[in-house]
């Protein structure tokens, strides 16, 4: 049947009412709303930033380390934020962003009309509404998101008001680039530029579509797509492929790139931001101090408080060359894993492992000594715990972690005493490696120590040790800048004596060599080339320790403490391997002193320059000392313990010793190479001083506590502990040859009066009563060559 008129007509006053009902409710949403509006704008609801927030947001900037390569070597930080500008941004990055984060971001005013109603009306479940402003105004001033939903209303009001401020105060450029420099993307990577560089070890502007994508792809939930959490890799890798298809949808990419690229697995070169982590550790820490009390003395004209090293975006300009340090780094590890594996092979034969030569009272009152310089003592003792608790506490075991060269990440989990600890600590050996310009002073390579997580000590410059038989140069370049020696003069090698009384001897001091092979003939060049001590002890006498301690003054080593006595020929004196690079820089710099320079200079966040290094160098040596020098030295690498730097020893090449200790070996270097070995007593220190024109590298290796060593010199020896490490890295260096390292001979002065070529030597010396003697033994002890 047919509806009647009368319902036909209530019909119509329903439809009616509703109608107004709908206009009714919308009208008072829409007050509300505006209401809403107004009370936010009114700030009812909480102060909004004014425009001079707006325009320059609070926000920690990062002090950012930058090598002479243009890497970014490390930051010092509260937030590891490195600003970047919109230029310096990727096209692909942008791309990416827009096309997933915010279709219509260049066409709206900072509210997306479309992208809003669609998600009211789908409930979200279609794309939500924030726009790329809206998440900026959220990042600067939401510290958190509110789970109540009214909260939440009001914040998403605040936020849009702030939005539209954004809108008006910046330009889309500076919009994007404040989101992507103040974005969070986890493991202290804050901001683009410190993403990129953690992830990819890379600048922005470096990024791959691929690279751009799994960073854009983060933005949506850094946690949760994270490509370095193994939980989230597969999502991370989803949520790439999900970018590539918007910037396909969005005409930005093809289809046949984007099967291409959904095809490849994403590929991280993850960098830690940790302290103690990453490149460069040990010259960050040192280069951390230096800043501190820079920064302590300069002030900051924009807060009229001295600069802060941790939140005032500072840049600092480092003499490191990024690639030089990577392969140092991998030098040190490479050899001193090797080391040290046989180094614990042979204390499994060792009762009192891994002490020598110390008796049962000595190793328990050397553990306890220890125990009392330890954090865990001292922190003890600020607490009040009396000394029997803590001695107890010692012994008890507990959960911990410690280094293992064995383990994947080089540290594992288990359980021992403290007590334990210190003795298992003990029986690690350290290096100090460090490479000079010498033409310039800059720093090119430092590396401290093997793990600066577990050992923060730095060797290059804190520690000192007796240089044994790397100091020699400074004793034979005071005699041939005194007496006027050429290398070619010759000396009897046998057992010398200087008598108790003279040169300030208590004692008759009549030091030996370690293999017993005297009686031969040799020229100072192989004297030194064999180290020669029975020969270091004539030319002592002859010259006098006095004028060894000045020359070595002379050539920057701290010499306050140094006695002047004969001993100080065969290296007893305490030296650190920063003092004795900078030391052998003279030799290779015609005798002109550089001091090493880490720094170069120093920018604000807005690139005014606030410090510029000055060099600091001085004539200390004349040249033609210096050119005789290097001359003697490079004899050590042709006929004495640096010859395994030519790769011409058939029976090392030959011995399971190499195979399993000798890292990179065969060298096989043809240039002119000049260094020096050096072993101390007991093999307690080994050391290797190498040098070709533009660079000078040394290398320290030994444990912390010296009756911790190798029993025998062949292990113990600086050619065997540390020249190999020189060998490696100079190795892995000469293989780039964009680092532009010499291969050519020092340069020989003009006008040169000492003679160094041994034949012209031999025609001019008529009546000399060595000449003619028998020559040293060709056939050189293989044990000598190491």
């Amino acid at each position: 049947m047919g509806a009647t008129k009368a319902q036909i007509t209530q019909g119509k006053e329903g439809t009616k009412k509703n109608i107004s009902l709908f206009w009714k409710v919308y009208a008072v949403g829409a007050g509300v709303v505006l209401l809403m509006f107004l009370l936010a704008a009114w700030e009812v609801f909480g102060d909004l930033p004014d425009h001079t927030v707006l325009e320059n947001p609070q926000t920690e900037l990062a002090t950012e380390i930058l090598t002479a390569d243009g890497k970014t070597l490390g930051s010092f930080y509260n937030d590891n934020r490195k600003p970047i500008k919109f230029d310096d941004l990727p096209t692909n990055l942008i791309d990416a962003l827009v096309a997933t984060e915010d279709e219509r971001f260049w066409k709206h005013s900072g509210i997306d009309g479309y992208g809003t109603a669609r998600a009211v009306a789908f409930l979200g479940t279609k794309g939500g509404a924030s726009t790329i402003t809206q998440q900026l105004a959220k990042l600067y001033f939401t510290e958190q998101a509110s789970s109540n939903k009214v909260e939440r209303i009001i914040q998403k009001i605040r936020e849009w008001i702030i939005t539209s401020r954004l809108e008006k105060q910046y330009t889309k450029e500076e919009i994007i680039t404040q989101y992507l420099n103040e974005f969070d993307f986890l493991f202290q990577a804050i901001g683009i530029r410190s993403a990129s560089n953690i992830y990819f070890g890379k600048e922005p502007q470096q990024l791959s579509v691929s690279e751009s994508a799994v960073l854009v792809a983060m933005l949506k939930n850094p946690r949760q797509y994270n490509p370095h959490r193994e939980v989230s890799k597969e999502k991370s890798l989803n949520r790439r492929n999900q970018v590539f298809y918007q910037m396909v949808r969005n005409g930005k990419m093809t289809e046949a790139v984007k099967d291409s690229l959904t095809a490849i697995p994403i590929k991280l070169d993850y960098n830690s931001a940790d302290h103690n982590e990453g490149m460069g550790t040990y010259f960050r820490e040192n280069l951390r101090s230096w800043l501190t009390d820079w920064t302590k003395e300069h002030i900051n004209p924009e807060t009229g408080e001295p600069f802060n090293l941790y939140n005032d975006g500072l840049k600092v300009n480092v003499t490191i060359d990024y690639r030089m340090q990577k392969m140092a780094e991998e030098a040190v590890y490479a050899h001193m894993e090797r080391l040290q594996a046989e180094f614990d092979y042979q204390q499994k034969r060792n009762k009192t492992a891994p002490f020598t030569d110390l008796t049962a009272s000595q190793i328990e009152s050397n553990l306890k000594s220890a125990m009392k310089r330890s954090i865990r003592w001292r922190e003890m003792k600020k607490k009040g715990v009396d000394e029997a608790a803590i001695i107890k506490s010692f012994n008890q075991k507990t959960d911990m972690t410690i280094f293992d060269w064995k383990s994947k990440f080089r540290e594992r989990d288990t359980i021992m005493t403290p007590m334990d600890s210190i003795r298992y600590y003990k029986q690690f050996l350290h290096t100090g490696l460090m490479s000079l310009e010498p033409q310039t002073g800059h720093v090119k390579a430092w590396v401290g120590g093997i793990n600066h997580k577990y050992f923060k000590f730095d060797h290059v410059e804190l520690g000192k040790r007796q240089a044994g038989s790397t100091f020699k140069p400074f004793l034979y370049s005071a005699a041939i800048d005194l007496l006027k020696y050429s290398p070619c003069k010759k000396y009897p090698d046998g057992e010398y004596t200087i008598p108790a009384g003279k040169h300030g001897n208590m004692n008759d001091w009549t030091p030996v060599d370690s293999n017993g092979d005297y009686g031969n003939i040799m020229t100072l060049q192989e004297a030194l080339a064999k180290s020669k001590n029975t020969i270091s002890a004539r030319l002592m006498d002859e010259v006098g320790p006095q004028p060894v301690v000045d020359r070595a003054g002379q050539l920057g080593i701290d010499t306050k403490n140094m006695a002047a006595v004969p001993s100080l020929a065969l290296g007893t004196a305490d030296v650190s391997l920063y003092e004795m690079v900078a030391a052998y820089g003279v030799f290779a710099n015609g005798g002109i002193y550089n001091k090493p320079v880490l720094v170069t200079s120093i920018e604000d966040k807005n690139g005014t320059v606030l410090y510029q290094y000055v060099p600091e160098s001085k004539d200390v040596l004349n040249p033609e000392t210096a050119y005789v020098t290097v001359n003697l030295m490079e004899g050590v690498t042709k006929i004495g313990s640096g010859a395994k730097l030519r790769g011409n020893s058939t029976w090392a090449a030959n011995t399971d010793f190499y195979k399993e200790v000798i890292t990179d070996y065969p060298y096989d270097f043809k240039n002119d190479i000049a260094g020096k070995t050096g072993t101390t007593q007991n093999n307690s220190d080994g050391w290797f001083m190498g040098m070709v024109p533009n660079l000078v590298t040394g290398v320290w290796v030994g444990a912390d506590d010296r009756a911790v060593h190798f029993r025998s010199t062949k292990y113990g020896q600086g050619a065997t502990m540390a020249l190999p490490i020189w060998g490696s890295y100079m190795k892995r260096m000469y293989a780039d040859t964009t680092l532009n390292i010499s291969k050519e001979p020092f340069k020989k002065p003009e006008n040169l009066s000492i003679e160094v070529d041994c034949d012209e030597y031999e025609k001019s010396q008529g009546n000399d009563p060595l000449k003619g003697a028998d020559q040293p033994n060709s056939s050189t002890n293989e044990l000598d060559m190491l």
